[in-house]
């Protein structure tokens, strides 16, 4: 509770100091854990926190990876109770940052805690905080770059993705990658009289509207060219596979408030979900947007954009495809700036590893049912970035819901799953220690 109330927004300067003050919050937490060792990296952002306890240098060495930082709270009208003063109903834990990722991080810590205190540590373990995940952990790269050393294990342990349900538990085996960026049309040099103006000069908010509709048809197929040259496209067999997973449509609509779906045809709202690419706009604005009427034309429009990439894309041959394209088809009416923000690519965990298998048997002696292997539709670039730099695979073993109102108000995390998590992750490590034995 303590840690939730600490404002930690990585994307608002305003919220700087808070951020700062839940990397020593974490690093506090490590040390009453009982960790050997502690210490906070300054990057050019937010710090890194590592810890460690090394019990036995011929002991397999888990690192466990999570991010202190959470989404910006707004909008702040629609929370039912405020986003910073955690509260507790019907079971479950509402603040930002409840589930994502304080919540499924502070896991491993009390976890780590208890098998301190009952002697039961199987594994050396090792922890990798960061604060910088939610704008794109720009400053990690270079941190494990220099770091390989510090951060040498077996396997790379990380709680921030979701299960089915709490009685369907299931094991995240992809993540998609991902291309963000801002576009900013500018027409005229000034916002304009609408009555003088308008009719005569280009409305860069309607030009905007019309450049990001014609991004996808109505079949929602995004039409930027060669966007879907690289797709990994699944076999019949592996959609099958996908498709055991339990999935509800009428719930489905019922819980977003929605009558009707979209997506792109010919794919279920699972695939859609998980393993297609995907085209969003997260934020569009542009003239007047204040209380009451002022009839403008305005100067500008703005509008940031996502891309949600599957295995074998790449986040950078993706964004220079989208500039290209966007370039290409604006008039010169406007003119068009576009900034990239960040991207990370996809990633697959093998079933047949250790650490799958060993997380396999956690999961089925805590909840008492075997989980289902998914693939996820959101993204963790530091995965691919683990592997490509220190060759090491991570496991995704996430106790999340995609009920728990990730990025949005209201966000919570179950306490049933907090603590499911507490009595999941040390079997994990008792059963990568044994499994890692069997394979010598």
């Amino acid at each position: 509770m303590e840690l939730l109330r600490i404002p930690s927004v990585s994307a608002d300067p305003q919220y700087s100091q808070s951020v700062f003050q839940a990397a020593h919050f974490v690093e506090e937490a490590l040390i009453k854990a009982g960790v050997d060792k502690t210490e906070l990296y300054s990057t050019p952002g937010f710090p890194i926190v590592y810890g460690e306890k090394i019990i036995d240098s011929k002991l397999p060495t888990i690192l466990v990876y999570g991010h202190y930082d959470v989404q910006p709270p707004d909008p702040l009208d629609l929370w039912n109770t405020p986003p910073f003063e955690p509260t507790i109903l019907d079971g479950k834990i509402y603040a930002r940052g409840a589930c994502d990722d304080k919540g499924q991080m502070y896991m491993h810590i009390k976890a780590f805690e208890t098998m301190v205190q009952t002697h039961s540590l199987a594994c050396n373990v090792k922890f990798l905080i960061e604060g910088e995940e939610e704008i794109g952990s720009s400053n990690l790269d270079g941190f494990v770059k220099n770091h390989q050393d510090l951060l040498k294990s077996n396997i790379i342990l990380i709680s921030d993705t979701s299960m089915i349900a709490n009685d369907i538990p299931s094991i995240n085996i992809g993540l998609r990658g991902l291309s963000y960026l801002e576009v900013e049309l500018t027409g005229p040099n000034r916002d304009l009289h609408s009555g003088v103006f308008g009719g005569a000069v280009a409305n860069p908010a309607e030009v905007l509207s019309r450049l990001i509709a014609s991004l996808k048809n109505e079949e929602g197929h995004i039409t930027i060219p060669h966007f879907y040259d690289q797709v990994l496209e699944l076999s019949s067999q592996e959609r099958e596979s996908l498709a055991k997973a339990p999935f509800h449509l009428e719930e489905f609509k019922k819980d977003l408030g929605i009558e009707e779906c979209f997506g792109e045809k010919g794919f279920s709202i699972p695939e859609q979900t998980s393993i297609r690419p995907t085209l969003e706009v997260n934020g569009i604005w542009g003239g007047y947007i204040g209380e009451g009427a002022k009839t403008v034309l305005p100067s500008k429009a703005h509008a940031k954009i996502s891309m949600r990439l599957v295995p074998n894309q790449d986040s950078k041959t993706i964004t220079e495809l989208f500039t290209k394209h966007f370039l290409s088809i604006a008039p010169k009416s406007v003119q068009v700036r576009i900034t990239p923000h960040h991207g990370g690519e996809p990633c697959l965990t093998p079933m047949d590893s250790i650490a799958y298998q060993a997380a396999d048997l956690a999961m089925t002696e805590s909840f008492g049912i075997k989980p289902i292997p998914q693939r996820s539709g959101g993204s963790i670039p530091i995965v691919a970035l683990f592997s490509k730099v220190l060759g090491i695979q991570s496991v995704l073993l996430g106790f999340g819901l995609d009920s728990d109102n990730l990025h949005s108000p209201n966000e919570h995390y179950g306490l049933f799953n907090f603590y499911k998590g507490i009595e999941t992750i040390p079997g994990f490590h008792a059963h990568y220690l044994n499994l890692s034995h069997e394979a010598k």
